[in-house]
Parts: C-alpha cells; structure tokens; sequence
C-alpha cells in the first residue's frame, strides 16, 4: 500500500509540475514583438518592449526555479530524506511534540536556505535590472531573520496545540484544531496591519491635507466611517505600487503604499480607494474570512480521516508511524483537491474585484479608476495580454482589460 502511496505522490508532483509549464508555455504563445492593437494608449512602443523582456526572462527563471524544486523533493523522496530527518529529531527527544517542531524546522529552515541564492537573484539581478528592486541587502537580511521568528512563534506555536490536540483527544482533534485556528484567522484578520506589518513597515496616518479631505469627504458620501488612511513605506523594498483593505468592524484600515502615491494623481487615489471600500461595503472580507474558516474546518476534518493511518508514514520511508509524517504525506495527496478549491475560490475573487470595480464606477468616477489601472500595470510592467487558461487557473484578478471594458459599461457622472 505504501508504495501505492508513494507513486501516486509522484505522479501528482510530476503533474503539477507540468500544469505550471504548460501555462507558462501558453502564457508564453501570446508575446508578440509587435504592440498589439488592444494595447495601444496603453503602452507605448518602449515599455511595451520592456514588459515583453520582463516576461521572459521571469519565465526562464521560473523554469530554472521549479524544476530544481521538483528535483529536490523527488531526490529527498527517493533516498527517504523524510525517514531521516525523523530519525534525526527522534535522537534529541521522545516527546512527540518536540519531535515534529524539530522535523518541521530542520525541513523549513534547509528548504529556505536553498531557496535564498534563487531569492537573492531575484531582487538583486532581476528586479534591479528592470528598475524595480529597492531592497539593501540589511534589508534582505533583517527580513530573513524576522520571517524564522514568526515561522518559529506564530507556526511552531499552532503546530504544537493541534499535536497537542491530536495526543489528548484523539480522532475528534481536528474539532478543537479547526476552533483554535479559526479564532487566530479572526484574530490576525482584525490586527494584522497593527502587529505583523510594523514588523517589517513603517505605518503612518495620512497626513493633514487637499487628499486626506477629499478622502474624508468620499467616506461621508458612502457612509463608510474610517478613523484614518495609512501610508505604508513600500518603496523600501520596491517602486512597485498597491493598497489593501484589512480588519474588521472598528478595526478596518486602508493602507495605501507610498510609491502608489506617488505615482497616481488625487482623483486616481480616491478611485483606487472607492475600490477597496467596495470590498468592505460589499462584505468581501467578511465572506472571505468565514468562507476560509469553513474551508478549513473541511480539510481538518479529512486530515483526521488519514492522519493516523501508519501506511502514510510508510510510503514516507519510515516505520514509526507519526502525525508529522502523516501530515506531509496528506499535504501531497490532498494538492489536487487543493488546486480545485483554489479555481473556484479564484473565480469567486475575479467576481469580487468585478464588484468592487463597480462600486467604485458608481460611486466616483469610473475614468479615474481606469486610468490608475492603466499606470501601476505600465508601471509594473504587467502581462497585459495572458492566456485565457493561465487566467482560469491562476488569477485571482480580472486582467487589465477585462477590468477596463467592465468598468466602462457605467454612467461615470457620479
């Protein structure tokens, strides 16, 4: 049976593998040296050219990337690295608890180490060469360091109460797994950007000003009832722009980047703004926190199902059954149905950012969020042109022109 097990985590590694190429591929059927004609006023001859080399080049490194991955854990699969690094953790202590929190921080913090060289080329050769990259390297370094802190704490902790769980009550653990996790999405939902973000940002009150009033003043129209707009200093790791909503009730925040600002006008802002009150005003964040809570609970429940079965462990390479090793196993098993959810949470995503659009169109002015658009997709140098499948399976955003047709069909007189 483990071999079974073992071959069919194979096969779906290979797969996937070969999904991501091949929408890579088709992604890559669509550039074109010529500016095509739907793109025109969009981009001129120049960036267009540039956005094409971007492309390319992040997909050579793409394929150099993955297919390393793939090599990587089929070797570490084939010599039954996970056995080993179980043996490994098992020579320090016989807690069981103690054990996964070591097996699972010897494979994070190896699998990071390798990633960093490809990281590192990344920011510093990619992005640098394309202007977009403004990362020093004590950033890069603080920034390592603080994710092993949070990976250590925040992961390790929630690691440790649902083996914890998994030791005191058995097959009903994934009950009390799924109340406690659920409780810190709720949790990290409504405090995120005042306890993680600081960590790594700077966090600042819009200032006094013509933008904070036309903001307070668009606010009132809509009835959205807002303490205040942060600025998040972006640009210290990128020029590339964004802004997100987060937090719940009294807690909510806009957090605008600064490199956003700079690069969009006023009215640009406020639409960019419209459009993530829309989320708010349209419940996505609610929907989404409960729909992940929910989604969560469902896959708690099926790890309950197998985790105990010894066979898991097994096909790992190890004949001392063990809820780390079962985990890892069920996390290759359950992918697919992973990928599955995945589209159907992307397709509810593209409806939401359609939504939001709209609400933005209505309630301001629909030219205003198109032409902010129109300038952080130049700005990024965005594929504007993707392949209709790769958007199917991996864009949780309409594309650029999907975006600017849908909102055009709205009385912009608001």
């Amino acid at each position: 049976m483990q071999q079974i097990i073992f071959y069919f985590i194979i096969g779906i590694l290979i797969f996937d593998y070969a999904l991501d190429q091949f929408l890579d591929y088709l992604n890559a059927t669509k550039r074109s040296l010529t500016l095509p004609s739907e793109l025109k006023g969009i981009y001129d001859e120049e960036k267009y050219k540039k956005s094409q080399d971007y492309g390319k080049v992040n997909h050579k490194f793409s394929i150099l990337t993955s297919s390393f991955s793939l090599l990587l854990i089929l070797v570490f699969l084939y010599f039954s690295g996970f056995a080993i690094i179980d043996n490994l953790a098992r020579s320090y202590t016989s807690n069981i608890i103690l054990i996964s929190l070591i097996f699972f921080g010897i494979i994070m913090f190896a699998s990071d180490i390798l990633q960093t060289p490809f990281n590192l080329y990344d920011t510093f050769v990619i992005e640098e060469k394309f202007g977009f990259n403004k990362t020093t390297v004590k950033t890069f370094i603080l920034d390592k360091i603080k994710e092993w802190f949070i990976a250590v704490i925040i992961g390790g902790g929630l690691l440790a109460l649902i083996i914890w769980f998994y030791d005191a009550v058995g097959e009903y653990f994934w009950v009390y797994a799924w109340i406690a996790i659920s409780f810190f999405m709720l949790f990290m939902t409504m405090f995120y950007t005042s306890v993680i973000v600081p960590l790594f940002n700077k966090l600042k009150p819009i200032e006094d000003g013509e933008l904070k009033d036309e903001i307070t003043t668009f606010c009132n129209k809509v009835g959205f009832i807002l303490d205040n707009v942060f600025i998040i200093d972006g640009s210290k790791r990128s020029t590339k722009a964004n802004a997100y909503f987060s937090g719940l009730g009294k807690r909510k925040k806009i957090v605008l980047f600064d490199t956003l600002i700079e690069q969009l006008s006023k009215e640009e802002i406020i639409a960019v703004l419209a459009h993530e009150i829309g989320h708010y005003k349209k419940k996505h964040t609610i929907i989404a926190v409960f729909s992940s809570i929910i989604q969560t609970g469902l896959t708690l429940f099926i790890l309950s199902l197998f985790v105990g079965n010894p066979e898991l462990s097994k096909a790992l390479g190890s004949e001392i059954p063990s809820f780390h090793l079962g985990l890892i196993t069920f996390g290759f098993l359950y992918s697919p149905i992973s990928t599955i959810i995945d589209l159907f949470m992307n397709v509810i995503s593209r409806k939401n950012e359609y939504a939001a659009d709209q609400f933005a169109a209505e309630n301001y002015k629909g030219i205003h969020l198109q032409n902010a658009l129109k300038t952080l997709s130049v700005s990024d140098l965005s594929n504007l042109t993707p392949h209709p499948l790769n958007v199917f399976f991996n864009y949780s955003h309409p594309t650029l022109l999907q975006r600017l047709k849908f909102i055009g069909k709205f009385d912009n007189k608001a």
